[in-house]
């Protein structure tokens, strides 16, 4: 007789999720009206489920195995799908109001196709969109003016410093991007065009020229990519930017033209403390499973 699958328990994926997305067994405890140690034997029991260790000790805190990470992945969606299925079973939509955070480089090809799919799936939710740079979005979340949103962390910052709430969806290369065919000039000054300030790569890249001792000049500055990807396309000047939505008429610059590494930033998916209703949980669970592809695309690891 074939042994039947291993079940694993809701009530345990939950606690598991609230965990990670809140900052540990204790804030997960409060949360659900159990004790730290309740939490802690229920971790333990997925653990046994699974047959893989999921947690490693990071100084103080709890931090996920690779295991542990592949499962929560898998632990949000069948939460979301749980939640969402109850709301269809008992013969009412879910409905609501999520606000949520957008980077740029993410607003004009995927984004629309995200949150046009979700609509037709949830069409009583509600979705305010606002597309910013990153530190705004963040502060944004940290004040709970936004309940979720994808952001660029700090470039070459300290992995396990990612705040509260947050998940690290990948970590993208910093580059250079120029045109099809662009050719450095090393007798002049480097022309540049960037985002307006403040803007984190800006600031990264012009750091990292003075450390090499390269002369630059700004040649253009915008307030928005779409203008800026115009003007690098022009041949105004190069630029410094993930190749996360990356136009296929720029190319990244090899890294042996002689101009420094930028190294990577983080991309993550922030969290509200109080965001806390099924229809925030299942717009992050879709932010988080649809940008896997795009996130491989742009040579994410």
């Amino acid at each position: 007789m074939a042994m039947l699958p291993t079940n694993l328990d809701m009530d345990v994926l939950r606690a598991l999720v609230i965990a990670m997305e809140h900052g540990g067994f204790a804030r997960a405890a409060e949360r659900l009206g159990r004790t730290q140690s309740a939490i802690s034997l229920q971790m333990k029991k997925l653990e046994e489920q699974v047959g893989q260790p999921l947690f490693r000790k990071a100084g103080r805190t709890v931090a996920l195995t690779d295991a542990g990470d592949l499962l929560l992945g898998y632990a949000r969606r069948i939460v979301a799908l749980n939640d969402e299925a109850l709301s269809a079973a008992r013969g009412r939509a879910m409905d609501g109001t999520v606000r949520v955070g957008f980077p740029q480089d993410l607003a004009e090809r995927w984004l629309p196709a995200v949150l046009g799919s979700f609509h037709r799936d949830h069409p009583r939710i509600h979705v305010e969109a606002q597309v910013g740079r990153g530190r705004e979005l963040r502060e944004r979340v940290a004040q709970g003016a936004l309940d979720l949103a994808l952001a660029f962390g700090e470039i070459g910052g300290n992995p396990g410093a990612t705040a509260f709430g947050a998940v690290t969806l990948a970590h993208l290369p910093v580059a250079w991007v120029a045109p099809g065919g662009f050719h450095i000039d090393v007798e002049n000054p480097l022309p540049l065009a960037l985002l307006d300030s403040p803007c984190m790569f800006r600031q990264h890249g012009i750091e990292r020229l003075d450390g090499g001792g390269r002369p630059w000049r700004i040649t253009f500055t915008s307030p928005s990519l779409s203008g800026l990807w115009a003007a690098v396309e022009a041949g105004l000047g190069i630029t410094i930017r993930t190749p996360l939505g990356l136009p296929d008429t720029l190319a990244i610059l090899d890294p042996h033209v002689g101009l420094p590494e930028l190294g990577s930033v983080p991309l993550e998916l922030h969290r509200a403390p109080s965001a806390a209703n099924p229809a925030v949980d299942r717009l992050h669970g879709i932010l988080a499973d649809s940008l896997a592809a795009v996130l491989r695309d742009a040579g994410a690891h």
